[in-house]
């Protein structure tokens, strides 16, 4: 029987000519499996209703057309109510656009770089508000004025290290614009996208903003891995950052930080907890080695498998895991969004919503009562479960951390992302039976 070998990716994600070592997208466009431009147009009603059942489990099967995947993954992240029309979805995103020019024009009149096409790599300001006068930060700052030059519009170069004391909140956030700039130096730069200045300008200036807007959590690194493919599949700035901030909704809990925790060592021990139900030999042995607070899976969890997985691929793992787990809720759940705030039709209030408008992992915890008091947990961690049962074997042959770090590095760029979802679904469902017992 003749079988759809697929189309390849690769064009979309151009990688540098020199990047030999990097590992090939496995994902590809198959005719009937993967959501296209016709079937998504097609799941939308004359009004703008979109019937997202018709669409999950499509995703689920063979992932998003990378010409669509910024509009599907707006919904997926549930930036857009799929009751909304296209006028009000429209209002919505010209809201945003300008509520996100606001603040970029915040961090600008605090630091003019932003928004310059720039960014810096070294400190600016010492711990106690003191401006560092380094000469890589003011060559940095030197090339943006020049550049202004040339449109009327240069700033003094002073003002990029102000001087005179300065709000604590403000210190923090300029203590934390360097690193973000080291960071976006080093992610994703196998990328031909990423060979343009202007496209690591975008990524820094959003980084900042985002540290801006969220204090509690400002910067972290491992944030430039999440942000790099909003950038790349939403052509505008502000809609890339609104994205990015939705994800972040998920899991900010990972990037916050106590003096005696980081936020996702909640999601390790839930891990260990898992582990220690479907594979008890396995979490034995990682205990006996020194593993069981489970650090080793540090990385996974924290960016979503984005150093594992090709560029292609941890997007199509990434589309995969908000299917399973939509829920036709979740815009709701962000109601506290002002920039949201859009009074409903008639039509489009009380809308029920039936089953399959509910991802497929979704469903599974409604069927077992997973609404309940107990907080369901994210299908990530069943995803880094469904790796370690399937290394069991050489895990459990392992004599030290390093030996468990070496095995699940050597990982990297050979793993299949729909094979890891489909086992991270089996032991979901293995792993509700036998919590019931």
């Amino acid at each position: 029987m003749w079988r759809d070998s697929g189309v390849s990716t690769e064009s979309f994600y151009l990688v540098r000519p020199e990047c030999t070592d990097v590992p090939k997208t496995k994902f590809k466009i198959r005719a009937g499996k993967t959501l296209s431009v016709r079937k998504w147009q097609s799941a939308f009603s004359p009004e703008g209703y979109l019937d997202i059942g018709k669409t999950l489990s499509r995703i689920h099967h063979g992932g998003v057309h990378p010409t669509i995947r910024g509009e599907v993954w707006e919904f997926l992240l549930g930036c857009y109510d799929t009751t909304s029309t296209f006028d009000e979805r429209q209002q919505i995103r010209q809201r945003r656009r300008v509520r996100y020019a606001q603040l970029k024009d915040e961090c600008r009149q605090m630091f003019p770089m932003v928004g310059s096409g720039r960014f810096i790599t070294a400190p600016v300001i010492t711990e106690d508000g003191k401006p560092i006068q380094d000469p890589i930060v003011l060559q940095q700052a030197y090339d943006r004025v020049q550049e202004n030059d040339a449109s009327n519009n240069n700033e003094p170069l002073r003002e990029t290290v102000p001087q005179g004391p300065q709000d604590e909140k403000v210190i923090q956030w300029k203590l934390t614009l360097h690193q973000i700039g080291l960071d976006v130096k080093r992610t994703d730069r196998t990328l031909v996208y990423f060979e343009k200045q202007e496209n690591l300008s975008k990524l820094w200036d959003i980084l900042a903003v985002y540290s801006w807007f969220d204090k509690d959590v400002g910067y972290c690194q491992g944030m430039s891995d999440l942000c790099s493919p909003m950038i790349i599949l939403l052509e505008d700035e502000a809609d890339a950052f609104w994205c990015f901030e939705h994800l972040m909704r998920r899991l900010r809990g990972n990037f916050t930080c106590t003096a005696n925790s980081v936020g996702v060592e909640t999601q390790l021990s839930h891990l260990a907890a898992v582990t220690q139900v479907i594979d008890p030999k396995l979490h034995q042995h990682l205990e006996n080695l020194g593993g069981g607070d489970y650090l080793f899976a540090f990385r996974m969890l924290m960016v979503l498998f984005r150093r594992e997985f090709s560029f292609g691929d941890s997007l199509y793992l990434w589309e995969m895991m908000w299917a399973l787990e939509y829920d036709p809720d979740l815009c709701s759940l962000y109601a506290a969004d002002p920039e949201a705030q859009i009074e409903k039709s008639d039509e489009s209030k009380g809308k029920s919503k039936s089953k399959k408008q509910f991802g497929k992992y979704e469903r599974e915890n409604l069927r077992s009562g997973g609404k309940g008091a107990e907080t369901p947990l994210p299908i990530s961690v069943f995803l880094v479960a469904s790796v370690l049962k399937e290394k069991s074997p050489k895990l459990l042959e392992a004599r030290g951390l390093d030996d468990v770090v070496k095995i699940l590095n050597d990982m990297n760029g050979n793993m299949d992302a729909k094979k890891t979802c489909i086992g991270a679904l089996k032991l979901h469902k293995k792993y509700l039976k036998k919590v019931k017992k």
